[in-house]
């Protein structure tokens, strides 16, 4: 009799910003497609999900801290989908605690947790389901469009670019996919035109089942026009006037 294959292992999923509306809802559509979950977290306090049936959803809770991102090397040696979610607003403020505040969370700690994936997948490029390890970042509309809020934008393009300068120089077996949110409902953003966990659904679907590499959800018409341009704009941009670092 011919041996039957195993099924492939389901992914195993690692998100930031797990404990906010964003990072839950992703949280939720992950168990309905079977995937393992590691839910990144700053706060120390239990995070309890439950699926549409009121069940417990399983997964594994981790405290890290922005600055800590190298701490999490082991773990994350075999996560199959790093998405980095994490973010804070600081709206209208503009002193210098607020300033190094939106630059170092919403910036500079995606950019080290990407650089820290990005060397884990040139050591062991396959994951689970013989799949390449993915790497996703919320960006949100901020990184070509006003927020209401100075740093947040300020910050948000400067990791929208740190970003579409790495992915000239992809580890083996690295997938990189941005997502550029409009307005959803969250702590954040209590006012925000779109459920989370509606967004979530669309993120999954553009990006999990669709497979792009660009993942816009909006209600605003012109990000779909202008994000691909700007992407386009800063890939010729730093490819003719960057250069790659010299082999070892």
């Amino acid at each position: 009799m011919t041996a039957v294959p195993a099924p492939p292992e389901p992914p195993l999923v690692a998100i930031t910003g797990a404990s906010g509306a964003l990072g839950m809802a992703l949280l939720r559509q992950w168990h309905r497609r079977g995937a393992r979950l590691i839910a990144l977290c700053h706060r120390p306090e239990p995070l309890e999900l439950r699926d549409g049936e009121g069940q417990p959803i399983p997964l594994r809770q981790v405290s890290w801290h922005v600055g800590g991102e190298q701490e999490l090397a082991g773990l994350l040696r075999e996560v199959d989908v790093l998405i980095v979610n994490h973010g804070i607003n600081v709206h209208a403020a503009r002193d210098p605690e607020a300033v190094a505040g939106s630059l170092e969370v919403n910036a500079l700690s995606a950019w080290r947790l990407l650089e820290l994936f990005a060397g884990l997948a040139a050591e062991a490029p396959v994951g689970s389901g013989g799949r390449p390890r993915e790497f996703w970042l919320n960006t949100s509309e901020a990184e070509i469009q006003p927020a209401i809020s100075p740093l947040y934008e300020i910050s948000k393009r400067l990791v929208g670019q740190l970003f579409s300068l790495r992915a000239l120089d992809l580890a083996p077996g690295l997938r990189l996919r941005r997502l550029v949110l409009g307005p959803f409902r969250s702590a954040l953003n209590p006012i925000g035109l779109m459920p989370a966990d509606w967004v979530a659904a669309q993120v999954l679907r553009l990006a999990w089942d669709w497979n792009l590499g660009l993942v816009i959800v909006t209600p605003n018409p012109l990000t779909y026009v202008l994000m691909p341009l700007t992407s386009l704009g800063r890939w010729l941009y730093f490819r003719l006037t960057s250069r790659a670092a010299a082999p070892a």
